[in-house]
């Protein structure tokens, strides 16, 4: 057993046998309630749930956070907001509606299940009235499928004979810190679903929910149901050792994603699979991913479960479809902030997600981009040129940091950040150079990365001083991540990381002029980046001024910092709150308290630029200057790195165990206000580059370990330069201090989860159940793409419709009439002209296809069916076109299918996976039994829903979720095919033998 403390409470979470993957919570504390609304928080990227009570609490602060959702606000300009409420679910036995705090808790447990993203409750209640009965909740909202949300009820009598009632419900107008944003526009239902529809009072994004309420064996004569308008409610008879479960499955979607959400909400719920399909696609979606970003401690259970709570919370927070979003300070679990984003999301989190969800981060660091022009409005706004990124973002990226605020006396106060703290610029830059380094992502750094990089570089070259006296360039007027310090001159973070910045633009541009040279002209006209402004940042980058004692080592934070008084922090304890709180905020700013150490969190970013010597000598300066536990979130992880560095494991030991139980501990008293972010993140890299001591070199990965003495073992995986590398290191390794060098794993295939050990199990052994492969016919068997290409293209050209071979691509397994929607993109036409039109480019495509041969066949093709035809392997044909049977005829290979599955066969198409089913069904083969060989992430989405095996051609960005990614089939055999699959099998029994 292993209990984590909760600061503040005489009580504990306890953790079961499996206690390094759940959290698990024995006792309810009213007391407690915000924390651990907090802690039991649920997300999929797209939106986040705090943990609170399906039934309602009293005070509860209740969240349901989806990304993008700001609306205006006084002060802060705009703040994310707290959406419609979908948990509300009331359970009433003989009348008596269940509630935590209403007749007697026998028996309570919660339970966060990280491992497949799943939070439970368990309660043995007795009602006022003495009828006692257990209830089962369990909820998720689903990674698989990200506008799906169920919560699941078993009750359970135990002396209780006669009826239950089930009410479901929407909370339509939440507000948000205490102001309102939501207007309802339509609310209503039937006896099967209800629905609600509002938007936002001022930004007037639209929201529409869905749910619907599934009664166990509802068909059977003791379930009835009555019709209501905004509530669900049905009712039904049980008696004592009867269970019966009630399923509330929900819907939602908002304007940002389509321009009907009312109608795609109800559409899906009437179409939405069961509460155990949508489990199960959920699961398969957490177990993929944790394949790839786990980190397994053994000897240390309690920094275990807390080390995989922290990636938890940030693959829960990381959009995975929206790159016009970030990740806010808390995640999706709270409202500090208001939700802007900070350059936590770069320097913090975005490394775990480089190194293991390189498509995440992708989309992260997009967000930047479409931001750009309001970076560029900011410098302008303020006097620079280039781009200034806001010190805090939203939707557009302009800046929305609050200038004034007021204090707890009501006098309002002014806030520098959004003016000063401009190292937001060099920090973004940095992440980019980082991402492009580790992925080798040439086209997106070329397509995007490079014009940020450029630009931001443009402003500093704008903002620098001329000393004529020190014959140095001084940066003034700053705030650097010490925030405790405001208006100072040569910041020592900011000056080093803008000197890097201007150094390194150089390099960029040599790269992209001779790589890109169609590019770099294009980014020079439009940026004047022109040799003389090259040479002047390469002049400003060397002659930037920093006050380094090369005899004693020691950096001065800033201008006149040792000029301030030293503080003894053991003068103000024991204290619950940080020193900037005692003191006030004038008088912090005349001392060396730091809220976090500037200069070392330069040795962390740029650890190759300075010799041990100087980090030692900094590191005992401004460590004791400090506030460690009630300072700065953002530091204790970054000290548990840089403690490594110098040999201090112990000292690291506890640094990180501060960041890692900030939000599960709530160490620093705030947690109630959501997940610490940036912590979170930084836990990741505390224990990647700091006690495993990862060093990326240009010939690969290092390791250099510092296990704490009790570790026993460490083991996570990172993929760098598109080759993974798994690291596993044990205690010993690191007593000699020599480096070990990493080998990358086989680079023969992707494979999205296994390690690719060289395990000898048989393929025959691991997946002799495979009875039937189902293949897509667009890019997988032959590649007629470019017939669609041009058959679209002649439609578009007579419509007077821009469209391109980019454009093309988006519509890469995408049915015919939801093809021709994306191309005429809201141009008007009645529903005669939308078949005239579907019509008219099918013949094109008719026209085309009737130049195919057997030559068409892509590589592999043939050699592969002929080989699972003689293995007894069934082979079905599922694509979305209406003339695949066509065309698998004039390429010779119709013999070969025992099955076609087309446009004709079913009403739904993919990402749904009635097509997959069907031909499934066509050969008499369970799904289970079945591999789907897909090359579209639609393809691949309808695969997975339809809990088969999935291949996916092509690369990652676009078929990464499937369990096996390849380039194609040319040199592919069905041995090979299941040496994979076996090995993604395999790799999913140690997580499940790990989790035991």
């Amino acid at each position: 057993m292993l209990s984590i403390s909760v600061n503040n409470s005489g009580q504990t979470q306890q953790v079961n046998h499996d206690p390094t993957w759940k959290v698990i919570e024995t006792t309810f504390n009213p007391n407690e309630l915000h924390h651990k609304e907090t802690v039991f928080t649920l997300g999929n990227g797209y939106l986040g749930v705090r943990g609170s009570f399906e039934e309602g609490y009293i005070h509860e602060h209740s969240g349901t956070i989806i990304n993008g959702i700001y609306d205006d606000v006084a002060i802060a300009a705009t703040e994310i907001v707290n959406c419609p409420n979908w948990l509300p679910l009331t359970i009433k036995i003989a009348g008596e509606a269940f509630r935590m705090d209403s007749g007697d808790i026998l028996a309570y447990k919660r339970q966060l299940d990280m491992r497949l993203g799943i939070l439970s409750r368990d309660i043995r209640w007795r009602s006022p009235l003495g009828h006692t009965v257990e209830l089962h909740f369990e909820r998720f909202v689903s990674l698989a499928s990200q506008h799906y949300l169920a919560i699941r009820c078993e009750i359970t009598s135990i002396d209780y004979q006669g009826e239950v009632e089930v009410i479901a419900g929407f909370e339509a107008q939440p507000h948000t810190l205490g102001i309102e944003h939501w207007q309802t526009l339509k609310e209503g239902g039937t006896d099967k679903i209800i629905w609600l529809h509002g938007k936002t009072l001022h930004s007037e994004i639209e929201l529409s929910m869905a749910a619907k309420l599934v009664v166990e064996n509802e068909a059977d004569t003791f379930a009835r149901e009555f019709e209501c308008s905004c509530e669900l409610t049905k009712q039904f008879q049980i008696k004592p050792g009867e269970t019966v479960s009630v399923d509330k499955i929900v819907t939602v979607y908002t304007s940002r994603e389509t321009s009907t959400p009312a109608e795609i909400a109800l559409i899906d719920l009437v179409e939405a699979p069961s509460y155990s399909t949508l489990l199960a696609t959920h699961i398969a979606a957490w177990e993929r991913v944790w394949v790839d970003s786990d980190v397994i401690i053994e000897g240390d259970e309690k920094a275990q479960l807390s080390v995989r709570y922290n990636i938890f919370q940030i693959l829960a927070a990381t959009p995975r479809h929206d790159d016009k979003v970030s990740i806010p300070p808390k995640t999706l679990s709270g409202f500090e902030y208001r939700g802007h984003i900070f350059w936590d999301t770069e320097i913090f989190i975005l490394p775990l997600l480089t190194f293991t969800q390189p498509t995440l981060a992708r989309n992260l660091l997009n967000y930047r981009y479409h931001t750009l022009p309001g970076a560029r409005r900011k410098a302008q706004s303020m006097g620079y040129k280039g781009a200034m990124f806001a010190w805090e973002s939203a939707t557009t990226g302009d800046e929305v940091t609050p200038q004034w605020v007021p204090d707890p006396n009501g006098k309002l106060v002014r806030i520098w950040c959004g003016d000063l703290e401009i190292h937001i610029n060099a920090d973004i830059a940095y992440a980019i150079w980082k991402y492009w380094q580790h992925t080798g992502d040439n086209q997106w750094m070329c397509d995007y990365g490079a014009e940020i990089f450029l630009d931001t570089a443009v402003f500093w070259q704008s903002r620098v001083t001329w000393n004529e006296k020190r014959q140095k360039y001084d940066i003034l007027n700053v705030i650097g991540p010490d925030e405790n310090h405001e208006q100072v001159d040569n910041n020592a973070f900011t000056n080093v990381m803008v000197r890097w910045h201007l150094q390194t633009v150089g390099v960029l541009w040599e790269w992209l002029t001779i790589n890109y040279p169609e590019k770099a002209a294009q980014l020079a006209t439009k940026l004047d980046i022109v040799p003389q402004r090259l040479e002047n940042f390469a002049f400003i980058a060397d002659n930037i001024y920093l006050n380094h004692d090369q005899k004693t080592g020691l950096i001065e934070q800033f201008d006149g910092f040792y000029d301030l008084e030293h503080i003894n922090f053991d003068d103000y304890e024991p204290r619950n709150k940080s020193m900037q709180a005692v003191l006030g905020v004038e008088e912090t700013q005349a001392t060396q308290i730091l809220k976090q150490p500037d200069v070392l969190m330069l040795f962390y970013l740029l650890r190759d630029r300075f010799d041990l010597k100087t980090i030692s000598a900094n590191w005992d300066y401004y460590t004791p200057r400090t506030d460690h536990v009630y300072g700065s979130s953002l530091g204790p992880a970054i000290n548990a790195i840089i403690a490594c560095d110098l040999n201090q494991p112990n000292v690291a030991y506890t640094h990180f165990m501060r960041a890692a139980l900030v939000d599960l501990d709530n160490v620093r008293g705030n947690a109630t206000q959501g997940i610490h972010a940036a912590s979170a993140g930084g836990v990741w890299q505390a224990v990647v580059f700091g006690f495993a001591g990862i060093r990326i070199t240009e010939n690969g990965i290092i390791a250099n370990p510092n296990l704490p003495s009790h570790w026993k073992q460490l083991k996570f995986r990172l993929k760098w330069q598109n080759r993974w590398y798994q690291i596993d290191l044990n205690a010993n390794q690191g007593d000699d201090n020599n480096e070990i060098e990493i080998s990358p794993l086989s680079p023969t295939t992707s494979i999205s989860a296994t390690s690719q050990t060289s395990s000898q199990t048989s393929p025959s052994e691991a997946f002799n159940s495979i009875a039937g492969i189902i293949f897509d016919l667009d890019g997988v068997i032959t590649d007629t793409s470019e017939f669609h290409y041009l058959a679209w293209k002649k439609l578009a050209d007579q419509q007077a419709i821009p469209f391109d071979r980019e454009a093309n691509e988006a519509l890469r397994g995408v049915p015919r009439r939801e093809s021709l929607m994306g191309i005429l993109n809201g141009r008007p036409a009645t529903e005669e002209q939308i078949q005239e039109m579907m019509e008219r480019k099918n013949n094109y495509y008719v026209e085309l296809m009737q130049t195919i041969t057997p030559q068409d066949l892509l590589p592999g093709v043939a050699d592969l069916l002929q080989e699972l035809q003689a293995a007894g392997i069934k082979i079905a044909l599922g694509s979305s076109s209406k003339n695949a049977r066509t065309v698998i005829e004039r390429l010779g290979i119709a013999d070969k299918f025992m099955a076609i599955a087309d446009g004709y066969s079913v009403v739904k198409s993919k990402p749904a996976p009635d097509l997959f089913l069907f031909a499934a069904e066509k050969l008499g083969v369970s799904p289970d039994n079945c591999i789907v060989v897909e090359d579209a992430t639609a393809g691949i989405e309808a695969g997975l829903a339809a809990g088969m095996k999935v291949v996916g051609l092509g690369p990652e960005e676009r078929v990464g979720k499937a369990h096996v990614v390849l380039p194609s089939l040319e040199g592919v055999t069905w041995n090979y095919l299941q040496q994979c699959l076996a090995n993604y099998n395999q790799q999913i029994e140690r997580i499940k033998i790990n989790c035991q």
